[in-house]
């Protein structure tokens, strides 16, 4: 799971795929931390992102660095913990312009029951599952 966790900083964005009824939705992100042995996004619970995960929690994670591309399969869980937002804002102080732990729309979710898949044309794939 820390392979998946530095491989998405490294790469800055990563892109999300939701879905919206029977519509494929995907979007770039950027969060990604790791807390309490879990690897978490983030997102404002006002956005239809967030109204497509709490609908369907499956989603998908692409990101693609230095000629390697990672799919993640999973599940989105939210976490309620102001701690587990707290550990977010402080990973991205950046986001304190927008969000606060406090203000009833930062959300941070993890990814359960996850496969990774690490691909390249010039190697086998690697898959890791957490």
């Amino acid at each position: 799971m820390e392979k998946v966790a530095k491989f998405l900083k490294e790469a800055e964005t990563y892109y999300l795929a939701t879905v919206d009824g029977d519509q494929p939705r995907v979007r770039p992100f950027g969060t990604v931390n790791m807390f309490d042995g879990k690897l978490y996004i983030q997102t404002g619970k006002s956005k239809d992102v967030s109204k497509q995960i709490h609908a369907n929690p499956k989603v998908e994670i692409c990101a693609f660095k230095d000629g390697t591309w990672l799919r993640v399969a999973g599940t989105l869980v939210e976490d309620e913990r102001r701690e587990a937002r707290a550990s977010m804002l402080d990973a991205y102080p950046n986001l304190r312009a927008m969000y606060s732990e406090d203000d009833g729309n930062t959300e941070v979710l993890y990814l359960k029951d996850a496969t990774a898949t690490f691909s390249s044309f010039t190697a086998a794939p690697e898959i890791v599952k957490f």
